[in-house]
């Protein structure tokens, strides 16, 4: 195999697992009452306000790691629907870097395993803390779900086989 032909693989890959994201952010997000972005599980913990916020940082920085800029910056939580406007932005905008066809300028294991493992953890605190709070979100079989690579915004497929 080609080292253009596993790099195209790795970013084949990268992408369907940012689809798999921002679907899964998309359901643990979407219905949220907007008082949940204060929520706070424990003295100490981040709300979900904070973690939205730090889950758009992680794919802004993703799009500059991308292009060979180290560079982190830190966001405050702001009100819950704007959140997810500006994480799914920010999901967006990394998602056409990595279909460009652009080199990366570091290597794509770098990239799912710091800014896109990390976002994918963050997504299960959110569900977590929706039940917490009162207002879960339904589990599903993700194996059936529409997932497409590209389709990485707000706007997602409905669930094909959820359950209680």
């Amino acid at each position: 195999m080609s080292d253009e032909s596993k790099l195209s693989d790795e970013i084949t890959m990268l992408r369907h697992t940012v689809a798999a994201l921002a679907y899964r952010a998309d359901k643990a997000m979407r219905g949220a009452p907007a008082e949940f972005v204060g929520f706070c599980a424990a003295p100490g913990s981040r709300t979900p306000g904070e973690i939205l916020a730090h889950m758009g940082d992680l794919f802004d920085w993703a799009v500059r790691l991308a292009d060979g800029n180290h560079e982190w910056r830190d966001s405050p939580a702001i009100e819950w629907e704007a959140g997810m406007v500006r994480f799914f932005a920010a999901l967006e905008a990394f998602d056409r870097r990595l279909a460009s066809g652009e080199p990366l300028a570091c290597p794509a294991e770098k990239l799912f395993q710091a800014p896109v493992a990390d976002a994918l953890t963050h997504v299960g605190q959110i569900a977590m803390l929706r039940r917490l709070a009162g207002c879960p979100v339904r589990a599903e079989n993700y194996f059936h779900a529409e997932i497409q690579a590209g389709r990485v915004g707000a706007e997602q497929a409905a669930p094909v086989m959820e359950f209680d």
